[in-house]
């Protein structure tokens, strides 16, 4: 499989304090790759430094074989990389639809965006459904779902999905990692971080483990899941 993403020797800080200490490691076409770590290892730093949001202040980041490290998050998004923060933010006041299309700001082909939207409507008959109605009326679940349908607005090549199961109840839980794996089988390549450890390296091909900015485990998604450390700190074994 081709190389899509590939992060070398990046470290990250806010201020005098550094998160990322020389994170390296790849997302390979149409994988689903596991980030997973405890809260504060620097989970959401990484994926905001991939962003553009927060700027490196050493390594690099490549996308398609082009350095993107620099550019501007609207320019990264633009390039095929499409990031679900955690927090299931949307616009609450806005209609279910509404918060769709303004997934779909950086594609120009209205007819590229008529297709997406109905793709979604596939993927979530209930936003298609509920339309019309104010966001803020969504469940919780149907909010996450709200999230990830914007998301695919855009066309993604590489969609990356920060704790998507947060907060939620676990059969919720089970129904979006399943609509995750299910984008993936349609060709979308995914970055999943998670602190849902056991059905997050379940799905994924591979998973890398952070703690205090570093990588110390990495393996396939099984594997991992068999890995003594993994057993004794995450899992409770």
């Amino acid at each position: 499989m081709t190389k899509m993403l590939k992060i070398k020797k990046v470290s990250a800080s806010y201020g005098l304090i550094q998160v990322l200490k020389d994170i390296s490691f790849e997302v390979k076409e149409k994988e689903i790759v596991s980030i997973i770590g405890p809260n504060g290892a620097g989970k959401s730093t990484l994926v905001k430094t991939i962003m553009g949001i927060v700027p490196p202040i050493s390594g690099e980041i490549w996308f398609e074989n082009e350095k993107i490290h620099g550019l501007t998050p609207y320019s990264i998004v633009k390039k095929g990389i499409t990031l679900i923060p955690e927090g299931r933010k949307i616009f609450p006041k806005m209609t279910v639809e509404e918060n769709l299309m303004l997934g779909a700001y950086v594609v120009a082909d209205k007819g590229k965006v008529k297709d997406a939207k109905e793709r979604g409507y596939q993927i979530f008959p209930i936003l298609k459904k509920k339309a019309k109605k104010l966001a803020k009326t969504l469940s919780g679940g149907q909010q996450q779902m709200l999230v990830i349908g914007r998301s695919l607005m855009s066309n993604p090549k590489l969609l990356i999905l920060d704790e998507p199961s947060l907060g939620l109840a676990p059969i919720l839980v089970e129904k979006v990692l399943d609509t995750v794996r299910k984008i993936n089988e349609e060709g979308v390549t995914i970055l999943l971080v998670e602190q849902n450890i056991r059905d997050s390296l379940d799905i994924a091909n591979r998973g890398y483990v952070i703690e205090q900015g570093q990588i110390v485990l990495q393996g396939k998604g099984k594997e991992l899941l068999c890995n003594n450390h993994i057993k004794e700190v995450y899992l409770g074994l």
